[in-house]
C-alpha cells in the first residue's frame, strides 16, 4: 500500500476495518488522467462506477484491500476518506 497517496483520515480508518474485503469505506478517488481500456477495468472490477466523460475525480464505496490495490497504481494519485457534511447550525 503507497500511504503516500492516502489522507490521514483514510489511514486511521484503515485501522479500524476488522474485515479487509467488507466495502465500508466511501473514498475519494483522485487519478492522474481520465481512465481509458485497462485502468476503467481496473476501477470496474473494484466496483467504481466510471463516467466515460473524462473524469479525473470518482467516489465509491470501497474495502480495504481495494484501497491498497488503488493506491499503488500509477495512474491514481491520491484517495481521501469521504465524509458526512453537516449545516453549520447542526450540532
Amino acid at each position: 500500500m503507497d500511504y503516500q497517496k492516502i489522507d490521514a483520515a483514510l489511514a486511521a480508518a484503515l485501522n479500524q476495518v476488522p474485515d479487509p474485503e467488507a466495502r465500508v469505506l466511501s473514498v475519494f478517488i483522485h487519478t492522474t488522467h481520465p481512465p481509458g481500456g485497462a485502468e476503467v477495468t481496473f476501477l470496474e472490477r473494484l466496483g467504481v462506477r466510471v463516467d466515460p466523460n473524462g473524469r479525473q475525480i470518482f467516489t465509491a464505496t470501497l474495502s480495504a484491500r481495494a484501497v491498497a490495490e488503488l493506491s499503488d497504481q500509477p495512474w491514481v494519485r491520491y484517495l481521501k476518506l469521504s465524509r458526512r457534511l453537516r449545516l453549520l447550525n447542526e450540532k
